[in-house]
């Protein structure tokens, strides 16, 4: 006969004892069916049926659904969550009504679970704080209000507790944090928690998890942090925290995860934080950090994201980062660093994702970042690197997208792009010439492409309709000329290729918009035309009517005449229309004036005229001005025959 392995004998042993445990158990005890049956009556609505069970004729420990009892009748644990597994589907329930005090007489309660039931409201009543042998609290994801109750420092046994995405407030006690030395879980994120981060936080010293992400905490982060040397995962980000990084925090050997993002944290990083061995999420951006970037950091081997975009931070970016070998993400952008871009980057092969944009570096990109094989998105845009040219070697690399805006790139487009699968090109704000290439139609996974703010001087080539999946198309600020028609008649793969945003504007492109426009497969779904200061021709096509996710028509200075048709009014997400310095004329359609989002519209120097329509929409005088048949609010009333 096979033995039974160990771990499974085990198992059986406390699947027998649980089931010999529940044929002795008596009956439900007076005391917690009543305190039962008034949460259910505090409870108003529910549709979910999850406490339909729960009869006042039955035996609350054998017939209610989530509902365990001891060997004496004692009710243990008590979980209605708003999430229900089952067979690995997940049926999302709800409740609304009131949580009952009478909750506070379940003494033998272990576990309490009303998570995710979302129209819990009320305060969280104080008697809670009786149930001294509660080891689980989850009341997260309700619409709680209120303080946390002080009565909170009873509950000694406490292991985890979750009041996260309520709408929780007031100062946490800190007498109550100290008191809860037995918690190994704290979860209070997503409420308006005000006052600083309790120091008591420190006495903690079991705790492996803090999230107190999105909250209005502020203050500074208590150097008694340091003392939780079981920390796995500390998340204070989103909230008003000031003040600088205590180095107690290179005391958290165990951290795994570390979120001080989006607060306004102030300081130098500690050269302290090489004590983190264990981090492999770090994020400190959306602050006001400053100093250099210690070199210390090269000692936390196990680190695979490290964001510290939107700081102060300046100085080199040390050599010691191309340690970091398990980095798959390095988001450094908008700070103050200088000098080179390490060559020791190019030890950095797990590298996916790298944005150093928006500082001051400058030189030669390293030859060596070819060997980053695994690198997705290389975004250097924004420093004075003086590239001159796209070094040849990016083609060895199997990039996804490719930022390189202001960097000092001159002449025309390296040839290599033309079998690069790059879906995402954003060459702005540089030197580039000459015209757009016939080959660019063979950059089949363009999806996005940015080349305003240089010299080309051509028409857009007929290859360019080839470009089935591009959706976001700038080329504004060049020297374009020629007709439109490549462009709006570009092919799709539907519903991928469908332009999202357009804009071509401060070019040289002619000839009138094609009437058709607003009835090409391309444009169905696009969200911003801009095409101003263009020597167009023509009228506005009565067709941009039917662009039902157009939110953005800018038709400033292209010396268009004819009417504003009143199709336009069926666009029902314009919220921006722009037609100043045309030749516009007739009337302005009541059915534009009255689109329900509209809030930014200009007509100013056009020959338009008749009365203003009546309009619920602000807009400024001058967007009228210029006009000298125009007349009603905001201009002069019209004068009566």
């Amino acid at each position: 006969m096979e033995k039974i392995p160990i771990i499974h004998r085990k198992a059986l042993s406390l699947i027998i004892s649980l089931f010999l445990s529940l044929l002795v158990s008596e009956a439900c005890h007076a005391v917690d069916r009543e305190a039962l049956l008034h949460f259910k009556h505090s409870i108003t609505s529910d549709p979910s049926k999850l406490l339909h069970s729960w009869k006042p004729s039955s035996d609350c420990c054998s017939s209610w659904e989530g509902i365990v009892c001891d060997s004496l009748g004692r009710v243990i644990n008590v979980s209605r969550p708003g999430l229900v597994s089952s067979n690995d589907i997940l049926f999302d329930t709800f409740m609304s009504g009131t949580l009952s005090p009478y909750l506070g007489n379940l003494s033998s309660l272990q576990v309490l679970d009303l998570s995710s039931l979302k129209h819990l409201k009320g305060p969280i009543p104080p008697q809670l704080g009786k149930l001294s042998q509660l080891t689980h609290l989850f009341l997260d994801s309700n619409k709680l209000i209120g303080p946390i109750p002080s009565s909170f420092s009873h509950l000694h046994k406490l292991e985890k507790l979750f009041l996260g995405d309520n709408s929780l407030s007031a100062v946490v006690p800190s007498n109550v944090v100290g008191s809860l030395r037995s918690l190994s879980e704290l979860g209070l994120s997503g409420n308006r928690f005000s006052g600083s981060v309790p120091s008591s936080i420190g006495k903690l010293r079991l705790l492996t998890k803090l999230d107190l992400h999105g909250n209005k905490f502020s203050g500074s982060i208590p150097c008694s942090i340091g003392k939780l040397k079981s920390l796995k995962f500390l998340d204070l980000s989103e909230n008003r925290i000031k003040g600088s990084i205590p180095k107690s925090i290179g005391r958290l050997s165990e951290l795994v995860l570390l979120y001080l993002n989006q607060n306004q944290i102030s300081g130098r990083i500690p050269s302290s934080i090489s004590g983190l061995g264990s981090l492999y999420f770090c994020r400190l951006s959306e602050n006001r950090i400053s100093g250099n970037l210690p070199a210390s950091i090269g000692k936390l081997s196990n680190l695979q994201r490290l964001i510290l975009e939107n700081n102060k931070l300046s100085g080199k970016l040390p050599s010691s980062l191309g340690h970091l070998t398990a980095l798959t993400d390095i988001f450094f952008s908008n700070n103050h660093f200088t000098g080179k871009i390490p060559s020791s980057f190019g030890n950095l092969t797990n590298l996916q994702f790298l944005d150093l944009s928006r500082n001051r570096l400058s030189g030669e990109i390293p030859p060596r970042i070819a060997k980053l094989q695994n690198l997705q998105s290389l975004d250097l845009s924004f420093n004075p690197l003086r590239l001159a040219n796209i070094p040849n070697w990016f083609s060895k690399m199997k990039l996804f997208r490719l930022k390189l805006a202001k960097t000092g790139i001159r002449g025309n487009l390296p040839r290599w792009f033309s079998s690069s699968s790059i879906s995402i090109l954003d060459l702005s704000s540089n030197g580039l010439r000459g015209r757009l290439p016939n080959w660019i139609g063979n950059m089949s996974s363009l999806s996005f492409l940015n080349l305003s703010r240089n010299g080309f001087h051509s028409s857009i080539p007929v290859e360019f309709q080839r470009l089935s999946l591009l959706m976001d198309l700038d080329l504004h600020c060049n020297m374009f000329t020629g007709h439109l028609n490549s462009i709006f008649s570009k092919e799709s793969r539907s519903p991928l290729g469908q332009f999202n945003s357009i804009d071509l504007s401060n070019n040289m492109f002619t000839g009138p918009i094609d009437e058709n426009i607003g009835e090409t497969p391309v444009m169905a779904s696009i969200m911003s035309l801009v095409l101003s200061h263009n020597p167009l021709s023509g009228g506005i096509p009565k067709s941009l009517g039917k662009l039902g996710e157009l939110q953005v028509l800018e038709l400033v200075g292209n010396g268009i005449s004819g009417k504003i048709p009143a199709e336009l009014g069926n666009a029902k997400k314009l919220g921006t229309i722009l037609l100043k310095r045309n030749k516009l004329r007739g009337n302005i359609p009541m059915e534009v004036m009255n689109l329900n989002n509209l809030r930014v519209f200009d007509v100013a120097e056009n020959l338009l005229s008749g009365r203003i329509p009546p309009h619920k929409a602000i807009f400024p005088v001058s967007s009228f001005l210029g006009n000298h048949g125009l007349c009603g609010a905001p201009l002069p009333p019209c004068k009566h025959s």
